[in-house]
């Protein structure tokens, strides 16, 4: 099994709902993503999956949340704009652009500060 991974940055401004401590309040983040790819087999070519393409797909993904206000989201309209939510959302969205036969996205991790971060996967 073979895993690539990337990290691109963003930053943006969430609130917490119903939480308890002061990330209730308007507060922001620069966010590093780290996604994480895997497959089984090589193309001829000695390569899983261009890294410019992973890269591509996550900036695409991230667009809309880059210097945005999380909360305002559609995709963040019915739950909270959590460091976990967001690993998941954009799970779900690189998967629909990536995924195929030959390679899947692993997992996603967001970066919320140097020290804490959420990661989403499947199993």
């Amino acid at each position: 099994m073979y895993e690539l991974k990337i990290m691109t940055q963003m930053a943006a401004a969430h609130q917490l709902k119903e939480f308890d401590g002061k990330c209730e309040k308007l507060h922001g983040h620069n966010w590093k993503i780290e996604v994480s790819v895997t497959g089984r087999d090589l193309a001829d070519n000695g390569i899983l999956i261009d890294f410019k393409l992973v890269k591509e797909a996550t900036r695409q993904v991230l667009q809309d949340l880059d210097h945005s206000f999380l909360n305002e989201l559609e995709c963040f309209k019915s739950m909270n704009p959590s460091s976990e939510n967001i690993a998941r959302h954009v799970f779900q969205s690189l998967s629909e652009k990536l995924n195929d036969a030959h390679v899947r996205v692993n997992k996603v991790t967001a970066w919320e500060s140097d020290s804490a971060c959420a990661t989403y996967m499947e199993p």
